[in-house]
């Protein structure tokens, strides 16, 4: 379950309850310990005032945004995300203030807002997207995956990033230690893969990733280290402030290759690549993980060229696996 909506500034969390029937918690002065929202008020401002500042802000600075969009130490893209999805502003408002845009930027920016409205379009038609492969071949991949993990996730009392392991009084098969010490590690940015630290550390810290980013972390937890894409769609449902029941899953089957439309499953992309294209001066890797920079930085948790090998031998498996049951 995702946690209650912030109340907009100004806004009483007992009257905004009795009025709408929607639970909401305040902005605190001192927020509890420990706490994973320490980084949002700083971020967001919630409600429709902040929702129309925001797209103010975007479009006064948003010339070159198709361009520039990709970087991630780089404010172009809108950051309205999390307000069209608590229905601060609508699709269409943005839309049509997308006029005020360059004609290419315009047209690159709406695209996105398409993309958005497709993928309830997909869950309209596809109810199962949030819990079930689209693309049956995905079915038979060997996938690292627990039902129960999926479960504890949410608990109360323990660092959230941390899985659940023997030391909580909780029995775990041996097999499944390593795989779940690799999930704790993506969780929280300690992978010593610098361009997927920094966009963990970002959404843990801000509830937002960017998207270049989003995309990277994720073929990162289901190719390389072969984690079930459900593993980080529910991390994303629990951190990511625009985490909706469309957007969400659907982006996570797109990046696992698992969706009706999804990116090819060969596409894995490669952080260091990613890195040295995307953030070629260091400045988005060295505000998230500073540690980068100094002497003796640790090699990643996988080598990322053998994992990758492996993750393409799995999908070759799967597709060899289809091919007998359909000749049998």
């Amino acid at each position: 379950m995702q946690a209650p909506l912030l109340c907009a500034p100004g806004v009483d969390a007992g009257s905004a309850a009795a009025d709408n029937g929607l639970e909401c918690v305040q902005w605190l002065e001192e927020p509890p310990h420990p706490s994973w929202a320490d980084g949002l008020k700083d971020t967001w401002t919630p409600g429709e005032a902040g929702a129309r500042e925001r797209l103010a802000d975007f479009l006064d600075a948003g010339a070159g945004y198709g361009s520039r969009r990709d970087i991630p130490s780089v404010p172009a893209t809108s950051r309205l995300s999390a307000h069209l999805r608590f229905g601060e502003v609508s699709p269409r408002e943005v839309y049509q203030a997308a006029a005020e845009l360059p004609d290419d930027d315009a047209e690159t920016f709406r695209k996105e807002l398409l993309w958005r409205d497709f993928a309830w379009h997909r869950l309209y038609y596809r109810p199962e997207m949030p819990t079930q492969n689209l693309n049956p071949l995905f079915d038979r991949f060997d996938w690292s995956w627990s039902e129960g993990e999926l479960d504890r996730a949410s608990a109360n009392g323990r660092d959230p990033r941390r899985p659940v392991l023997d030391t909580d009084s909780v029995e775990v098969p041996e097999e499944d230690r390593e795989w779940l010490q690799l999930l704790g590690h993506w969780r929280s940015g300690t992978t010593q893969v610098p361009m997927v630290d920094a966009g963990m550390r970002e959404l843990w810290h801000t509830g937002t990733m960017h998207n270049r980013v989003r995309m990277l972390v994720a073929s990162f937890l289901t190719k390389n280290l072969g984690i079930h894409w459900r593993h980080g769609e529910q991390w994303f449902w629990d951190t990511l402030v625009d985490a909706d029941l469309a957007s969400n899953p659907f982006n996570w089957q797109w990046a696992a290759g698992s969706g009706d439309d999804a990116a090819p499953y060969f596409r894995i992309f490669n952080p260091e690549t990613q890195r040295t294209k995307f953030d070629p001066e260091g400045a988005y890797v060295g505000r998230w993980v500073p540690e980068f920079l100094t002497p003796g930085y640790p090699e990643p948790i996988v080598d990322l060229k053998e994992s990758r090998r492996a993750a393409l031998d799995t999908y070759a498996d799967a597709k060899a696996e289809g091919e007998d049951e359909v000749g049998s």
